[in-house]
């Protein structure tokens, strides 16, 4: 089958352009971030199901369990007799140690901490316990280990010359930049109208005609690294684009769309800005895209 396709098909295919060397190094760093990041996740998860089922007193006290003060609290205190003796004195100790930058009081933190305390059989503390100290350490090596990744993709992403065309999008950081940078590319051929590129990213809806049947369906065969980096460009953008926040409601409002439609909808509309963008090598202007808006409204 593929040599009968190349025979026919040949003239349409397309040689894989070789990425530069930092394009390559920033694939591989974000590619395996994302792995990394995922594993993260489940032990967080895992960690989080140790502790409900002994002492649920670390996994309340704090906005995130991956969080630096939440892993040093299971290490200080990893059953409930040695968190019973904490109180407001202690517990302001503790906060002060481990640099606690959040807004609760001590006092509230401890009084949480001791309605939340369980009482289990000592064979079940003492193995939880040890499991819970286990998974506090690889979750606390996962964080060193993401913040040292996410170090080295901001200096390769300082010297990439394509860099400042997504970092100028609101809604991009450091990390967005990195992905959307690594799966785009460099080579402006690959995606010559900007169907082909909202085709890769997922973005655009498949279309099946036959006889009188009409469907219109969501694009499964997709770049899944590239539409999650768009769909959370989108998300972000809600809170600092006035136009980005003006087209989800009315996408919602007006035309009666999900919300995953509607955000996503959003983030092919920011894909068609950013294909341009890319192609002309220009960072993205506000002022220009709300007088095409307001042009393209008025035509």
């Amino acid at each position: 089958m593929l040599a009968d396709t190349l025979r026919h098909e040949h003239a349409h295919w397309r040689a894989l352009a070789v990425p530069s060397t930092l394009l390559g190094e920033l694939r591989a760093l974000t590619r395996d971030r994302d792995r990394l990041l995922e594993t993260q996740q489940a032990t967080e998860a895992q960690l989080r199901a140790i502790l409900e089922a002994y002492h649920p007193a670390p996994a309340r006290l704090f906005s995130s369990m991956d969080r630096q003060i939440a892993l040093a609290f299971v290490a200080d205190y990893p059953t409930p007799a040695v968190a019973s003796r904490v109180r407001t004195t202690r517990m302001a100790g503790f906060l002060r140690r481990n640099a606690y930058t959040g807004r609760v009081p001590a006092q509230v933190l401890a009084e949480r901490m001791r309605a939340n305390l369980l009482s289990g059989s000592s064979g079940t503390v003492a193995g939880k316990a040890h499991s819970a100290k286990t998974f506090a350490h690889l979750l606390g090596a996962m964080n060193e280990s993401l913040a040292e990744f996410d170090d080295a993709i901001a200096s390769v992403v300082a010297e990439h010359p394509d860099a400042h065309i997504f970092a100028s999008f609101p809604g991009v950081g450091p990390i967005l930049t990195a992905v959307l940078l690594a799966e785009v590319g460099e080579d402006r051929s690959r995606y010559p109208t900007v169907q082909s590129l909202l085709a890769e990213s997922g973005l655009a809806p498949v279309t099946r005609s036959s006889g009188r049947s009409h469907s219109v369906r969501f694009r499964y065969a997709a770049n899944t690294r590239l539409r999650e980096a768009t769909m959370w460009w989108a998300f972000n953008s809600l809170k600092t684009s006035p136009w980005a926040a003006a087209a989800f409601r009315q996408a919602r409002d007006e035309r009666g769309q999900r919300y995953h439609r509607a955000l996503r909808g959003l983030a092919a509309r920011w894909m068609r800005v950013a294909w341009r963008c890319w192609q002309d090598g220009a960072a993205y202007e506000p002022a220009r895209h709300m007088a095409a808006v307001i042009a393209e409204a008025t035509a």
